[in-house]
């Protein structure tokens, strides 16, 4: 998560976030460049920040659930591919 945060207040920028976590030097500069401008295109900044925040989660949570995977393997084994497709059929059935 990005510690910085930003209010938007008509056409004014309030840094809200601690003066620690402030420490990056880009996120400095991000800060200096928003300044300058108009409040529709600060708007596009925090819906795109948004969308690569929720991006980041999304590939920390699928690097999680793969990792897991890889720790526990769950097997199976079938005699033949009819033994497969059923299984299969079942468990969508039984999923539903």
């Amino acid at each position: 998560i990005w510690p910085c945060y930003i209010i938007l207040m008509s056409d004014t920028i309030t840094e809200t976030a601690p003066e620690v976590a402030v420490t990056n030097p880009d996120i400095e500069r991000i800060n200096e460049m928003l300044i300058g401008l108009p409040a529709e295109r600060i708007a596009e900044v925090v819906s795109f920040t948004a969308y690569l925040a929720d991006r980041e989660r999304r590939h920390k949570i699928f690097v999680e659930e793969t990792l897991a995977s890889d720790a526990n393997p769950e097997r199976y084994v079938f005699n033949n591919s009819k033994a497969l497709i059923t299984a299969a059929l079942e468990s969508v059935t039984a999923d539903a």
